[in-house]
């Protein structure tokens, strides 16, 4: 599966600090959790590159849109 692959799994996403001085990002989809844990430094960096990623899919929605 890759970025552009749609599927049929729903999961909830957490995001907050731990009590370690950590960013979790928890992920939990049926019975299924996924914790993840990063520095604030490297939360930083990722949600800079969350932010690129919907800056970059508004441009593509937009463009989309004017060629209807």
């Amino acid at each position: 599966m890759g970025i552009n692959s749609e599927s049929d799994i729903e999961a909830n996403i957490q995001i907050g600090p731990t009590d370690q001085g950590m960013v979790r990002i928890f992920v939990f989809a049926g019975k299924m959790e996924i914790p993840m844990d990063f520095e604030p430094e490297e939360a930083q960096e990722i949600a800079e590159e969350i932010l690129a990623a919907a800056q970059a899919a508004q441009g593509i929605g937009a463009s989309k849109s004017k060629k209807r």
